[in-house]
């Protein structure tokens, strides 16, 4: 950046520091609006949101924004609500940081919960299991279409595929999702250091065999349900999830299903498409197990536990982390870690795929909706919707 980028930028800063009060209904009415009609992920909320903070009201410059967006991706936790709590917080001060995050992660939160409700009441009934039977397929392809979508700024560089590989490898060996991903930022935070990353050798690779002492978090088999380790389970995962909210999905089956075993892989299936089908971030689907697990108050707490690390992190560290990614060693940790995030992701997917690809109607349902995402771009949240009427179709003509 150059020094009249420098200027403008540091203006932008002053700017946005200056007069927090007046501008909380503004920040506020914005994220609500967002978070309430958005739909189609985190790459969509952020494109929207740079539209309306930079091209319309002018809040920020292009170059601050990038910086938000460099130092969401450097920290754990959902990438649009951290830029949500971001933007509030330069626009409005620490109350504007509260409160978008709030506006902009209520809607969601509240629709899942209206949609666990029902799915407690009404779950059992056949009819809504065959509008589940056909949308868990589409939810699969979705995530099929996520991974390859993430991934393609690996296929340039052999070295990040193979640590991909590597990690997927070690996770159907059973080695803790945590200690792969952090084993995986440090894997190529040592091969950048010893200087083979360009060079394309799989020093970082070899490793990660030697980090499962990293396993320490989740250790504890299964237990009876407690609202205690809920929380603690779901304030874990807000403090450890990089990349994008599919990746939630890996630390949902490994913690919820395999550890505790408070969750069957049916019941998380029906828990994504519910967060699939609501506006603002894919997290809200902790707020479904919530509560098909603990009621209110379990709704409650997971989704203060996943989401209260972000709120955290943005308002300690945020002001810094923007110069750290200018680093060497913080870039290559960042791209380690979302490696391993993707290579997490696309094993869970394979195993719930098991579960949700049972039969040719599904089998052909999957593949429709990854043709319709890759060719015409359709947005997941219509795919869910047409997987549902498909399987009510197929009910009553079977």
């Amino acid at each position: 950046m150059g020094a009249e980028g420098k200027r403008e930028h540091s203006d932008t800063i002053l700017e946005a520091s200056a007069g927090n009060r007046g501008r909380l209904p503004s920040v506020s009415l914005f994220f609500l609006r967002l978070g309430a009609t958005a739909f189609g992920g985190p790459a969509v909320y952020i494109a929207m949101m740079r539209d309306e903070v930079v091209s319309r009201r002018r809040w920020l410059t292009d170059a601050h924004f990038l910086d938000l967006l460099g130092a969401t991706n450097l920290i754990p936790g959902p990438n649009a609500a951290e830029m949500a709590m971001h933007i509030g917080r330069l626009r409005a001060g620490w109350r504007g940081l509260v409160l978008a995050g709030l506006c902009f992660t209520a809607p969601a939160t509240a629709i899942t919960l209206a949609f666990a409700w029902s799915y407690v009441r009404f779950g059992s009934t056949p009819e809504l299991s065959w509008v589940l039977y056909g949308v868990k397929p589409i939810v699969i392809g979705v995530m099929i279409h996520a991974i390859f979508s993430l991934s393609r700024p690996m296929m340039s560089r052999p070295l990040l595929l193979l640590l991909g590989g590597s990690v997927l490898a070690l996770y159907f060996l059973g080695i803790n999702e945590i200690a792969l991903l952090f084993g995986a930022g440090l894997a190529v935070v040592l091969g950048t250091g010893l200087g083979h990353l360009r060079a394309e050798r799989p020093v970082a690779a070899f490793a990660l065999p030697g980090l499962p002492w990293l396993a320490a978090a989740g250790a504890a088999g299964a237990s009876s349900f407690s609202l205690g380790v809920l929380f603690l389970t779901f304030l874990k995962i807000g403090c450890i999830l990089y990349g994008s909210g599919y990746v939630l999905i890996t630390f949902l089956r490994t913690d919820f299903v395999d550890r505790l075993g408070w969750l069957t892989e049916q019941q998380l299936l029906d828990a994504v498409a519910a967060g699939q089908v609501t506006p603002g971030p894919l997290l809200s689907t902790v707020t479904f197990i919530g509560y098909i697990l603990g009621s209110w108050p379990g709704a409650l707490l997971a989704t203060i536990g996943v989401f209260l690390p972000s709120f955290a992190l943005v308002a300690v560290a945020g002001p810094l982390i923007p110069s750290l990614r200018r680093l060497p060693w913080t870039a290559a940790l960042l791209d380690g870690v979302s490696v391993g995030a993707l290579a997490l992701m696309a094993g869970v997917t394979w195993q719930l795929g098991r579960t949700a690809i049972v039969d040719v109607p599904t089998a052909v349902l999957a593949v429709v909706g990854i043709i319709l995402l890759l060719r015409l771009g359709v947005n997941p949240t219509w795919l869910v919707l047409l997987g549902g009427a498909s399987g009510f179709l197929i009910r009553v003509v079977a």
